[in-house]
Order: structure tokens, then sequence, then C-alpha cells
């Protein structure tokens, strides 16, 4: 299946692969709406990306609630959209001081990361197990002691059943990096400098082409 990329517009919208495949793992709980034409269904869902030899996002595995009212909604029209948002922040004109000259005229703003991917979804039971297996690896495996799900016993599999695995193809992806590309370089440093939002500063640098 072909993943159409949205050409970029503006600054904010130049962005990587790679830029993408990081807001998905560091940010993998994601809105996921669906509905077709009838009354949309949206729930927020952990999912884990899977790349191409490129590493462009081709699929997202997830799973949710059979009584969740998405999976009825995504049986009858698997089309969604999924959207990821990043680290987030109003960054007021304080944090840009004397550099701007007159800082109250300098109009404050929100930064923001955020991706729109629109993908077909298709559920399988025999996937259901495996999606939650690599989500929890994703999720665990860098802790001391990595939790398993063998730890729950005869209990897992009564859950299991209430659960459904599923594979969102992706068909294309529509992304916006608002992180101070357009700010001049000594605003930038100044906004760096005060911003009290670590997540944010450190996306920021990610996409600083002042250096």
């Amino acid at each position: 299946m072909t993943v159409t990329t949205i050409p970029a517009t503006g600054p904010f919208e130049r962005y990587r692969a790679e830029d993408v495949r990081q807001l998905v793992a560091e940010f993998p709980l994601a809105w996921v709406c669906g509905g077709g034409a009838g009354e949309v269904e949206a729930s927020l869902l952990p999912l884990v990306g899977q790349y191409d030899a490129d590493g462009a996002l081709v699929e997202l595995i997830g799973h949710l609630a059979r009584a969740n009212p998405l999976y009825n909604a995504l049986r009858a029209d698997g089309r969604a959209t999924i959207l990821f948002s990043g680290p987030q922040a109003y960054v007021s004109p304080e944090y840009v001081g004397d550099t701007a000259g007159n800082p109250r005229n300098w109009a404050p703003t929100w930064n923001y990361v955020q991706a729109k991917i629109a993908a077909d979804v298709g559920f399988d039971d025999a996937l259901t197990e495996p999606a939650l297996d690599l989500l929890i690896d994703a999720m665990e495996r860098h802790r001391a002691a990595p939790w398993e799900p063998t730890e729950l016993g005869s209990r897992y599999r009564g859950m299991l059943r209430h659960i459904v695995g599923f594979r969102a193809r992706v068909t294309s992806v529509s992304a916006r990096f608002k992180l101070g590309q357009d700010e001049r370089p000594e605003t930038f440093r100044a906004i760096m400098a005060a911003l009290p939002h670590p997540a944010l500063a450190r996306w920021m640098e990610r996409f600083d082409q002042k250096k």
C-alpha cells in the first residue's frame, strides 16, 4: 500500500520520517476516530508503529475493548483518522525578554507537535495477543524489572476475550511541528532559556536549524 505524505506548505510541515517515528514512540496514546458517514466515534488508544526499510510509518498496531463503540463503528467502515499529539505549551512574551526590542510587541504563541494519519483498520482475533505483547514490550523493556503478562496467571486468558487486536494500514501522513522555526536566533535562544517545559524544549532543539 502506498502512503501519501502531504507536501510541506511552510516551515512547520518540514520534517523527516524519523520525526514521526519518534513522536509515535514517545507519545503512543492517540485519538482513533471512525464511523464513516454516520456518527463519529473516537477513543484514546495506545499504538505501536511499524515502519518500512526507509523508516516511513506504514502500520499502527493496537487493541481495544469489544464493548468500545468504536469497535462496531470501525467494523462497519474501517476508514479511520488517527491523531497523535506531542509536547505543547503556551509561549509568553515574558520568555522573549528584550531580544525583540519591546517584548510587549511580540505576540504570544503556542508551540506544539501533531500528526494526522489516515488509515484502514482491520480487526484480527489472532493479532490480539501479539498486539499486547508488542505494546507491553515497548513500554516495559527499559525498566529494571519488566512486567510480563504471565504474571497474571489464568486471569490473562479471561481478559483477552474482552479485547481484540487491530492493524491500521496507513494511507496518508500529515504532520505539523510548530517549534519556533520562524523565530530569530536570539529570540529562539531566549525562549529556550526561559521555557519551563523540558519535553517541548527538547523537541525545539531537535528542529533548531539556527545552530
